[in-house]
């Protein structure tokens, strides 16, 4: 299996195992591994977004990790621009770029193209948001549908940050969030792509994620979190939504023990993993589905 002329996507729900095996993939073929993590691109919090340790990045270079400081906004877009500056090094450099991460977002604005949609005034989407809340999800999507009919089928009725979205982008823009999308294209081809995405059988991926859970109390996950909260970072910023710290901070003020400190952050993470496999049902179909056996197999391959 010939990958020189490749970028290599890597994408799989937490805990699967990506990281390691993209590492162990970038030996072999002579790669550059770029985050693909919106987590991980942050300084502060290395244990609980779970970044590569020390001995990886040695091993081989790694770009785009811990570089982004908290309390400052970080866009798709952002990673984007980033990215493609990452991806033309690699070549230059006759490196093979390998992207690897958990954010579905990441890889659908490098593959698809990001949609150039014109900045939403903030009292506007609040007007719409006040909206919903008065009529309803449900009343709020028919209304969706009387304005932007292009929308009928492509969104749950019940998805209720898509719907405001879809109708903001209407209402402002005088055009549907469907025409937006039909216009974005890639600065890539299709076949630039050799796309994995790991497939990890459930109940294995349970057991990885709850001797995570517990390895991160025993690297250090809660002074890291004390440390963070003296930072004052605002609530609104993705960092501070980052799994553990609210059960972190819920431990430091004596409300749950240990154990169920752990058994919290395995739960959520349990459900972020639920929500990224249900991802890439929906937007990977075109992927190339790898169990970790299949993995191994790929390895032998190259």
């Amino acid at each position: 299996m010939d990958l020189k002329s490749k970028i290599i996507l890597i994408y799989g729900p937490t805990a699967s195992g990506k990281s390691k095996f993209a590492v162990r993939l970038a030996k072999k073929i002579s790669g550059q591994i770029i985050n693909a993590d919106s987590m991980q691109v942050y300084k502060e919090l290395k244990v609980l977004t779970a970044r590569p340790f020390k001995k990886d990045f040695q091993n081989v270079k790694h770009h785009l990790y811990g570089f982004q400081n908290a309390k400052k906004n970080f866009s798709t877009g952002d990673w984007l621009k980033l990215a493609n500056q990452k991806i033309l090094l690699c070549r230059k450099i006759k490196k093979i770029p390998i992207l690897v991460g958990g954010t579905g977002l990441y890889f659908k604005a490098l593959t698809d193209g990001l949609v150039n949609i014109p900045k939403i005034p903030i009292n506007f989407r609040n007007k719409v948001r006040s909206l919903h809340k008065r009529v309803g999800q449900k009343k709020f999507f028919l209304k969706l549908i009387e304005i932007d009919p292009l929308i009928k089928n492509q969104i749950n009725s019940l998805d209720v940050q898509r719907s405001l979205r879809a109708y903001e982008i209407k209402s402002f823009t005088k055009k549907s969030m469907i025409s937006w999308f039909k216009n974005t294209k890639s600065n890539y081809d299709h076949n630039d792509f050799f796309k994995i995405c790991i497939d990890f059988p459930r109940k294995d991926l349970i057991d990885r994620i709850n001797k995570r859970s517990e390895n991160m109390i025993k690297l250090g996950a809660i002074l890291e979190v004390k440390k963070f909260i003296k930072l004052k970072v605002p609530k609104n910023k993705s960092l501070s939504k980052a799994i553990g710290i609210s059960e972190i901070k819920q431990y430091l003020q004596k409300k749950i023990q240990t154990e169920q400190l752990i058994e919290k952050i395995s739960i959520k993470t349990r459900q972020y993993a639920k929500r990224q496999s249900t991802w890439a049902r929906g937007h990977m179909k075109d992927w190339n589905k790898v169990n970790p056996a299949g993995l191994e197999k790929l390895l032998k391959k190259i």
